[in-house]
């Protein structure tokens, strides 16, 4: 059972923080919970969750965003959870800012050394909706959406597209889209997946495009992707155009809008969040 540690009331809602024994990490984890008006009402609110990108803990969306305007008007959930495990112990964790601490990458590592602890991915998508379900009886996870920032991006990419079926809404600021070929990505996959690199694609966003069924491509629904054109990672880590190309080469509509002077951080993100939270509201509600 998940304890708040934290309850803080803005535009009409309730934004918390919960803290939780997670069996999927092996220790104890951090997320936030946005309620809307509506659960003091007893009514029922679909769920949007948003993974945060590098170095983030589960504050820094909480506070930076702006999206708890939009949430209460719209009558959405908003879950986000830590970006990795915290003190599991891990020889090296703690060394780089892009591998362990702070960088989960929404994997389940296979290695020997991450695996124990470093299963970020079946947390988001097996044991999270469980937990909220348990702890928010408001909260419909039936009807749920994903979205995230860099690798958070990545992260919300390849789970929806990993389960169209359980998710019926994606978008994404300035995400990792093409992780294997990017060092930011070939360096966490090599540490949490190992060298044989046939792994990786179970993780990319855009291997798992080229490798979607025609049945599969008609679960996605359109995505919404934000970049900014003054990203300093743009040219090297994120290649938005790379999924653009496999996404259009399948016939799934990727809205890519490229914002003119934008950087990476959470000024751009705070600018385009209303437009991501009513693109999931046409879906989830």
């Amino acid at each position: 059972m998940a304890t708040e540690a934290s309850s803080e009331k803005v535009f009409g809602g309730y934004q918390k923080v919960f803290t939780v024994h997670s069996k999927e990490l092996g220790s104890k984890t951090t997320f936030g919970v946005f309620l809307p008006p509506k659960v003091e009402h007893k009514e029922e609110c679909p769920v949007l969750y948003y993974l945060s990108g590098l170095t983030c803990t589960e504050a820094n969306f909480i506070q930076k965003a702006g999206f708890q305007r939009y949430a209460a008007e719209l009558g959405v959930i908003v879950v986000n959870p830590d970006t990795s495990p915290r003190g599991a112990g891990v020889e090296g964790e703690d060394d780089s800012y892009d591998l362990g601490t702070g960088a989960g990458f929404y994997v389940d590592a296979t290695t020997a050394k991450w695996k124990k602890h470093y299963r970020m991915y079946s947390f988001v998508v097996k044991e999270l909706p469980e937990i909220i379900k348990s702890t928010i009886p408001e909260a419909n996870i039936e009807k749920c959406g994903i979205f995230g920032h860099s690798m958070g991006g990545h992260g919300a990419l390849s789970i929806y597209l990993k389960n169209a079926d359980k998710y019926k809404s994606c978008s994404a600021f300035a995400p990792i889209c093409n992780p294997v070929n990017c060092a930011w990505g070939q360096k966490a996959f090599s540490a949490y997946l190992g060298e044989d690199k046939s792994s990786w694609s179970e993780y990319d966003s855009c291997e798992l495009i080229n490798n979607l069924s025609g049945e599969d491509v008609k679960l996605v629904n359109p995505i919404l992707i934000d970049q900014g054109t003054a990203d300093s990672f743009l040219g090297d880590q994120l290649k938005p155009e790379s999924l653009k190309a496999a996404a259009d080469r399948k016939s799934i509509k990727v809205n890519l809008r490229m914002q003119e002077g934008y950087a990476h951080g959470y000024p751009f993100i705070s600018t385009f969040v209303e437009d991501h939270l009513r693109h999931h509201s046409a879906y989830l509600n």
